[in-house]
């Protein structure tokens, strides 16, 4: 795996380490998943399963569509 080296601001770099901790990862390890995320161009690992269906409210409800709007056309 290639080692790479940048320089952020102190207060991104406090984030980033307050962020890794929460999550119980190494610094290192919290940033190659973000750029991996972020590479990857794809929707991140369990996305669907975390969001899709989760809503756990009353039913939505599409509300009765109101009839087309008729304008004038353009000249």
């Amino acid at each position: 795996m290639a080692q790479l080296h940048f320089y952020v601001p102190e207060p991104i770099a406090a984030e980033i380490r307050r962020r890794a901790e929460a999550r119980g990862l190494s610094t290192s390890r919290f940033v190659a998943e973000l750029v991996s995320r972020e590479m990857s161009g794809g929707w991140p690992p369990g996305f669907f399963e975390q969001v899709a269906g989760s809503w756990e409210g009353e039913p939505l409800e599409r509300p009765e569509q109101l009839p087309f709007e008729e304008r004038d056309p353009l000249r």
